[in-house]
């Protein structure tokens, strides 16, 4: 059914992708522009152990993830993301408080845990002992960054859907982009499980809190993900996966040798760039072989592969917006330029607050610009009124009676 323009034929036009009032219209940005941003601002939380860097950090993501999140189940699964980061920061101080090592006669004890001796091959790590503040704010710092990059992988999962990300990789990356997908759907299809396996269970008024209410949880998302696991495969041997198409061994046998030395380049490469103290042939010339090896090997493994794509994903405006926001803030805190370096890994000894310098702030602001650059997600429809109008309230429960007077037309004619 055609839907009637009814402006003034004089009236201006609204730009493209935009609605009559001047707003955005909401549509879903591109998968990989949320990935950029997302691993580029894990890149930049990486680079610091300042508390206050970090806790901007997961306010930036919590303000990006609640604005432009959309409506689908498994997009609601960022508070489990933050609730794994808080268990992995207090793994990390547990860990550090029993393996107590490296206590100085400065630091200042909180308390003293019973003393286990250990064999003279186990020098250096010693169990139970004094535990220092300066030791325990150590560790909860490197655990807060460590959730930081959690709080990322699961920003990315609950923005972009990873299975629409699939169809722009290259033909030759397609079975690893499948199985990259695969495992990075795991954690937004257990999140779901969980929530509809807690759903049916306060439904049937079971026990939402103990140990017992763990088991009757657990089960059904293990079944489910099991059933899962099985439709999965069945459709991808139904799609014909793996198959090995029109390339002979040789040709695969020289894809492969390709990608794996480019990528054995590209990461001896970055980690030349990253340590200082690594050979110069480690650095940028490294990177340069790695990347036209993996090129070489993307353009051979792309003729064996051919694949169509239905309505593909456009990057637009708003894509390089957000993607430039996320490694705007990346390449700023690795520049350190404007400020201190040791402003990003602030020393406990001896023990000061940490300073917040102007330009990472500046930086990871960037980055939570890209929740108001990015357009509003796309949602369902929601289902439209009955036409006609609502009888009134006195009239909602009148019965209509037939009229007994009148003779049936039906009855009439089929009896004439």
């Amino acid at each position: 059914m055609a839907t009637l323009d009814k402006r003034p034929a004089d009236a201006p036009r609204p730009a493209p992708g935009r609605l009559a009032g001047g707003q955005r219209s909401p549509r879903n940005l591109h998968p990989l522009a949320w990935w950029t941003w997302a691993l580029a601002l894990a890149t930049a939380a990486s680079r610091t152990t300042n508390p206050l860097l970090l806790l901007l950090v997961l306010a930036v993501l919590g303000y990006v993830v609640t604005a432009r999140r959309t409506d689908a189940p498994w997009a609601r699964g960022f508070g489990y993301y933050l609730g794994l980061a808080l268990t992995v920061v207090a793994i990390r101080v547990v860990f550090r408080c029993v393996f107590a090592t490296g206590i100085t006669p400065h630091d200042h004890l909180l308390f003293s845990l019973p003393h286990i001796p250990t064999p003279a091959w186990y020098a250096g790590i010693e169990i139970g002992g004094p535990v220092s503040l300066e030791a325990t704010l150590s560790a909860a710092f490197d655990g807060l960054r460590l959730a930081c990059l959690i709080c990322c992988i699961g920003a990315a999962n609950t923005l972009a859907n990873p299975k629409r990300a699939l169809r722009v990789l290259p033909g030759a990356l397609y079975e690893l982009g499948v199985a990259v997908t695969v495992s990075l759907s795991v954690a937004p299809q257990l999140v779901q499980s969980v929530q509809r396996v807690t759903r049916a269970r306060r439904l049937r008024a079971g026990r939402t809190k103990g140990v017992r209410a763990l088991r009757s949880i657990v089960v059904p998302v293990l079944e489910d993900a099991l059933e899962r696991s099985l439709h999965l495969a069945a459709a991808m041997d139904s799609r014909g996966y793996g198959r090995a198409g029109t390339a002979t061994r040789r040709s695969r046998r020289n894809t492969g040798a390709l990608m794996l030395l480019g990528m054995c380049g590209l990461c001896a490469g970055v980690y030349g760039l990253l340590d200082g103290t690594a050979p110069a042939v480690l650095g940028l010339p490294a990177l340069v072989a790695g990347a036209v090896l993996c090129a070489a090997g993307l353009a051979l493994g792309g003729r064996r592969v051919r694949r169509t794509s239905y309505r593909p994903d456009r990057w637009r405006a708003a894509e390089f917006g957000v993607a430039g926001c996320g490694v705007a803030a990346a390449v700023l805190l690795f520049a350190t330029v404007g400020y201190d370096a040791t402003d990003l890994n602030p020393s406990l000894y001896p023990m000061t607050w940490p300073s917040l310098p102007l330009v990472p702030v500046l930086a990871l602001l960037l980055a939570g610009a890209a929740g108001a650059i990015a357009p509003p997600p796309g949602r369902r429809p929601e289902p439209a009124p009955p036409p006609g109008p609502r009888p009134a309230d006195g009239a909602r429960h009148h019965r209509t009676t037939p009229d007994r007077t009148k003779p049936d037309r039906t009855t009439t004619e089929v009896s004439k």
